[in-house]
């Protein structure tokens, strides 16, 4: 069997396992699937690290049933979001002292190097450093400064920071569940490259993630990722109103919810009335769809609100020529789209996952709530590309030049590392010493 790739999805309301491989056209094709009820998990934080095992052993189990022949997974790459998720945008100045020779592949990661010792409030670290543009002696728009001569080189960032503890529970979890974690990768940016196309990222567009705990946006403009945010409530909330709204029990308002919900009111029926099996015995409750659907939409505006005020603060409103799309389970509530139009005035479409994917007849994998776990994979087929095309020939794909090491400064390499779980109490002060140490020996070199 061709080299396979293995993406993990842990969200709030499922866990889902994607075994997927390059065919021979280069389309990436998916060769099984397994997913679960998530258990332990919360708007994207593990809050119950057995329970949260038990739901990765059983995805991981179907998947590798569901495959012809013999296959036995060991290493994933998972998704993190959460609502400790944040990003920043920062400036970063690289006066050269050497004038006569040219901007280098060293300059650059000298300036990633030094966004990743920006000071961050307690337990947070920095996840990535995104360079959005440089700008040599007050030139801007550049790309790719290597072999450009300035005195002083700067760098626009799109900087993502998150909790160190909720990043370390995720991994705990995987490796319990017998896993290797072979890279934890962000879940808007996963499922940006699922459902999006290069040409929709240069124009500029919106994705809007739509999960059970969270709403992930992600915006992009020129190709380059411009604001990240994470918005703290998703289809669970919608869920939960409808159980409050209505006195029905939660799994009975989910069932509702999915079989006859609509996120705009006035394109319901008003007469038409749903009953809904009474406990024990008790009589039947009737819930018009017209009522259910007031309840739904009156939260979903709240939802669509705060991803209009992330579009406008992030300074892209009169940019995105794309509008948006719309992805992932909550997307799939009736007349959805109708509802962004109408409250951000910008065109909008359902993103689906099969963008990037060769045919398959599994229609189960074509849903938008498999975005992030299909964008998974094909974030480790890329990582795995870049791994085997030499340095030079990437200087002429056009994108951002940025780090030589992909993953420089990042802590998950921290977290994934045997040696920095095995520190006990005490692991996360000896980190910080630590890097502290290497800046300061950095220095010192230098």
């Amino acid at each position: 069997m061709s080299k396979i790739i293995v993406g993990l999805d842990i969200g709030t309301t499922k866990i889902a396992c994607f075994v997927g491989r390059k065919n021979e056209h280069g389309k990436i094709e998916i060769l099984s699937m397994g997913r679960t009820e998530s258990l332990g998990v919360a708007r994207g934080m593990v809050n119950n690290i057995d329970k949260a095992v038990h739901s990765i052993k059983g995805a991981i189990e179907q998947a590798e049933s569901n495959v012809e022949g013999e296959l036995k997974i060991s290493t994933v790459h998972v998704g993190i979001a959460g609502q400790h998720i944040k990003s920043i945008q920062h400036r970063g100045i690289l006066t050269r002292d050497n004038l006569e020779t040219e901007i280098s592949q060293k300059d650059i990661d000298k300036l990633v190097d030094d966004m990743y010792k920006l000071a961050m409030p307690p337990g947070e670290k920095i996840i990535t450093v995104l360079p959005q543009e440089y700008i040599i002696d007050d030139e801007q728009g550049i790309k790719d400064p290597i072999g450009m001569s300035g005195v002083r080189l700067e760098a626009n960032f799109h900087i993502i920071t998150g909790n160190i503890n909720a990043s370390m529970n995720i991994n705990k979890c995987v490796e319990r569940a017998g896993l290797n974690v072979k890279n934890i990768i962000l879940e808007p940016i996963a499922s940006a490259d699922a459902v999006l196309t290069d040409e929709e990222k240069e124009a500029g567009i919106v994705l809007v993630d739509i999960g059970g705990g969270t709403t992930d946006v992600a915006i992009f403009h020129e190709g380059i990722i411009r604001h990240t945010a994470v918005i703290p409530f998703g289809g669970n909330v919608i869920t939960e109103d409808i159980k409050v709204g209505c006195t029905i029990m939660q799994k009975k308002a989910e069932a509702v919810k999915k079989q006859y919900g609509s996120a705009i009111a006035s394109e319901t029926k008003e007469n038409v009335v749903v009953a809904i099996p009474g406990l024990k015995g008790r009589p039947a409750r009737e819930v018009t769809l017209r009522n259910l659907a007031s309840i739904i939409q009156a939260r979903m505006e709240e939802i669509v609100e705060l991803v209009n005020y992330e579009i406008k603060s992030s300074g892209y409103e009169k940019k995105l020529i794309g509008g948006i799309v719309v992805t992932g389970g909550g997307s799939q509530l009736k007349h959805i789209s109708q509802l962004f139009e109408y409250v951000t005035g910008m065109d909008t479409r359902l993103g689906y996952p099969t963008e990037h994917l060769a045919n398959t007849n599994q229609e189960v994998i074509k849903s938008p709530m498999y975005a992030t776990g299909i964008g998974l994979v094909m974030k480790g087929f890329e990582e795995m590309d870049t791994q085997s095309v030499p340095t030079p020939a990437a200087a002429s794909t056009g994108k951002v030049k940025t780090h030589s090491k992909k993953t420089r400064g990042s802590f998950f390499d921290n977290i994934m590392s045997a040696e920095f779980l095995k520190k006990g109490k005490n692991g996360l002060l000896n980190f910080f010493n630590e890097t502290e140490e290497e800046d300061n020996n950095e220095n010192t070199e230098n």
